[in-house]
């Protein structure tokens, strides 16, 4: 009887005790995530990590063949017009096909040098309450937060871009020709495929992807860390 009286008035006490040391340890975790550290603003880590994303990858999708020869972004055929990158090879007009497939490319390789403007406004806005969840998000939380707050601006931007980028690489000749000999093939369904639309799509899906690429890599690699901020900021990553 005195054991179990013992229970009664003592449990609760040790429960409680061990509940405020989890509040406390708790606090403890995100107050640290919060603050600064060694005098660092996670915010800045993370302004740092998505503006070297920009540096390291982006810029390198806008140098000729950025695209074409970069088999994680490079742009092919419309799946709806995969039938006719088909049929032209089997026809003998595999150059024609190629150089199809080249233009895309080179459209998307103007087009994407008119990004870096809009992501420096959108890391600029980045806060305190964005980058905690950043931080502690999954390996391309920052690449989603840069998306979900510029796409819409980037397409805005991109698509003008892109319709003049497909004159001034030649697209627009090569796509003509293309579709035009596709065409006159025999009992085929005729086709006109919105090209700006779909360069300017797979552009951004591009960007994003390699944006992805140099988070992973500053997340996962202490190597990638090559400044103070970033080896700081992103040690707090490691703990959680």
């Amino acid at each position: 009887m005195k054991k179990i009286l013992f229970l009664i008035l003592v449990l609760p006490t040790i429960c409680n005790a061990q509940l405020k040391d989890i509040l406390t340890k708790t606090t403890e975790k995100i107050t640290t995530i919060t603050k600064t550290t060694g005098g660092v603003d996670i915010t800045a880590g993370l302004k740092e990590a998505l503006n070297k994303g920009i540096t390291e990858q982006v810029s390198k999708l806008t140098a000729t063949d950025g695209f074409y020869k970069n088999e994680a972004v490079k742009i092919l055929m419309p799946e709806e017009l995969a039938k006719v990158d088909k049929r032209l090879r089997k026809m003998g007009m595999s150059k024609l096909a190629d150089e199809g497939i080249l233009a895309l490319n080179r459209a998307a390789e103007d087009a994407v040098k008119e990004a870096t403007p809009i992501f420096v406004s959108a890391i600029k806005k980045i806060t305190i309450t964005d980058a905690k969840g950043i931080l502690l998000g999954k390996d391309n939380a920052a690449t989603v937060y840069l998306q979900s707050s510029t796409t819409t601006a980037l397409y805005a931007k991109f698509s003008p871009v892109v319709q003049q980028s497909i004159g001034k690489v030649g697209a627009d000749v090569v796509w003509t020709t293309l579709i035009k000999q596709y065409n006159l093939i025999p009992f085929v369904a005729k086709v006109n495929p919105d090209i700006t639309d779909y360069i300017t799509n797979k552009a951004l899906d591009g960007v994003f992807k390699m944006i992805t690429v140099e988070e992973k890599n500053i997340r996962t690699d202490l190597n990638a860390r090559t400044s103070d901020v970033l080896k700081k900021v992103f040690a707090l990553q490691d703990k959680k």
